[in-house]
């Protein structure tokens, strides 16, 4: 049985972000991701309950800058709904990380009380696993 956390799939959504307009000084738009959790243990390993209001962790090939906007839509384990969050990268995993970590971006989660429910959803999914020390994809 492998150490590694599970696995949980993230999609880049149509019309998301435009490098090239980018590049010619236009602004771009936010990425846009889907994050899909089906499992309890793969939100343990994205969390990242060290950002102050709390972040997620986003596997990823594509070049980030710290600070650069990220919406992303959120599904969470036996939760229909879907949340909608406009974060910011606040943390990079580069290709070929120490310790076989993936590729990615830690998402930081604005200070608002929308986001403030979302983050407590998810604590309270998590419960007591959250202060346990398995291997996630951050910290």
């Amino acid at each position: 049985m492998s150490d590694s956390p599970p696995k949980f799939q993230a999609s880049v959504l149509p019309g998301a972000g435009n490098p090239a307009a980018a590049q010619a000084g236009q602004a771009a738009r936010p990425s846009m991701m889907q994050l899909v959790f089906r499992e309890k243990g793969a939100l343990y390993a994205a969390y990242i309950p060290a950002f102050k209001d709390g972040g997620i962790f986003v596997p990823t090939n594509r070049d980030y800058k710290l600070g650069e906007d990220i919406y992303l839509i959120l599904s969470l384990p036996d939760d229909p709904q879907r949340y909608p969050i406009v974060g910011k990268v606040g943390w990079i995993t580069p290709t070929n990380a120490s310790g076989g970590r993936t590729q990615g971006v830690g998402v930081r989660f604005p200070g608002d009380e929308k986001t403030r429910v979302i983050r407590n959803r998810i604590e309270e999914i998590l419960g007591t696993s959250i202060q346990s020390a398995k291997p996630t994809q951050t910290l």
